[in-house]
């Protein structure tokens, strides 16, 4: 890490120019400080040059001034900057391709009107070949007890002992219905407040905006192509009812991620 310990006098240079200079002065390019901070090289240029807009939302914009003003041992005034930054406000989230709930739930109930036919076809003919085993007109009931043989005397050999036939009885079980649980492939839990970016598979956006703590998302199979959430160690993402580990999508606790059509992640890369 670079220590210039750097501290100009308000109101002289803006808090892109203080970074930008001192990067220069440590023979440093902006390609090597977005490698060290694993933060995109157009997130340092706009924090070069002021653009707040340009570097996410007002929680991102003040973490990645503090690593950045860390990296190069300048100190910055982040209670001026936080007034500025937090002029900006975040973009309304608009959903453009929300289900309605009724939709949803039609959707849920022919599926499993699907099912249940499903399993009918199947069940009913088995029932009806196994009915006739089952009628009580046809099993024979034999007793278990033990015919008493007589002791023979003298020379004369003791009869020969018959073995009682015994009719099988034949059991059926009936099939077990089991009642599937539809669960959304994708579900997301902010646990704290997180700007989200969410685009399909296209690439068009879906929705757009800072969440607050205790809010959910949903997504179908197929739904979505990318994801952005920043503020990532707040928010908790499940696949498939699994959770996903974050860590390996995540840079400057922002975490990127794509989804494949075959439902797996992998890392956006810049």
């Amino acid at each position: 890490m670079m220590q210039s310990n750097e501290i100009a006098p308000d109101g002289v240079d803006s808090c892109g120019t203080r970074l930008k200079q001192a990067r220069e002065r440590a023979g440093l390019s902006q390609e090597e400080v977005s490698a060290r901070l694993k933060m995109p090289v157009r997130v340092v240029r706009a924090l070069e040059s002021d653009d707040w807009s340009q570097a996410g939302a007002p929680v991102f914009v003040r973490g990645q001034l503090r690593s950045y003003s860390r990296l190069l041992g300048v100190e910055l005034d982040l209670d001026s900057v936080q007034q500025e930054v937090g002029s900006i406000a975040p973009s309304e989230l608009v959903s453009h391709s929300h289900t309605p709930r009724y939709q949803r739930m039609f959707e849920h109930a022919t599926r499993r009107a699907v099912y249940i036919a499903i399993t009918a076809v199947i069940a009913v003919p088995v029932w009806l070949a196994t009915r006739p085993h089952l009628s009580n007109d046809d099993l024979n009931v034999q007793s278990l007890d033990v015919q008493t043989v007589p002791v023979a005397t003298g020379n004369t050999p003791p009869p020969a002992r018959k073995a009682p036939e015994r009719t099988p009885l034949i059991a059926s079980m009936g099939t077990m219905r089991s009642t599937a649980v539809e669960a959304p492939e994708l579900a997301i839990t902010f646990n704290g407040e997180s700007w989200v970016q969410v685009f399909d598979a296209d690439g068009d956006k879906l929705e757009q905006g800072l969440l607050a703590k205790g809010e959910r998302r949903s997504y179908d199979e197929g739904e979505v192509g990318r994801l952005v959430l920043g503020n990532a160690s707040a928010v908790e993402v499940r696949r498939d009812g699994e959770l996903v580990d974050l860590a390996p999508f995540s840079r400057a606790n922002v975490a990127r991620f794509t989804l494949s059509s075959d439902g797996s992640l992998a890392p956006v890369v810049d």
